[in-house]
C-alpha cells in the first residue's frame, strides 16, 4: 500500500492536553514515544492481548492454519452426528 507523507501541520494542543490527529485516525491505538523533550513520535499500533500471544506463536499460528485449511476442504456435515453423541454417552 502507497500511501504518500503530508507536510508538517500546526497541531494546538488543547487545555486538557489532548491533539487531534485527524478522524482517519479515530479509535485507533497508537503509540507515543517522547524522544526528549518536546519531541514525539506518534505510531499506529496492534495490541495483543497476553491471553492471545500464543497465536503469534509460529507452531501455533502454523497449526491454526492448517486447521483453517482443513476446513475449507471438508464441508460441515452432520452425517455421523448420532455417533458422535453416543461416544460422549
Amino acid at each position: 500500500m502507497t500511501r504518500t507523507v503530508s507536510q508538517p501541520s500546526i497541531k494546538i494542543i488543547g487545555a486538557n492536553g489532548q491533539i487531534s490527529l485527524g478522524k482517519q485516525y479515530a479509535g485507533k491505538q497508537v503509540l507515543v514515544e517522547e524522544q526528549e523533550q518536546g519531541v514525539w513520535l506518534i505510531r499506529t499500533a496492534t495490541v495483543i492481548p497476553d491471553n492471545e500471544h500464543w497465536l503469534q506463536q509460529p507452531q501455533s499460528a502454523a497449526d491454526l492454519q492448517q486447521a483453517l485449511n482443513w476446513a475449507q476442504a471438508n464441508s460441515a456435515s452432520d452425517a455421523h452426528l448420532e455417533a458422535v453423541l453416543e461416544q460422549f454417552k
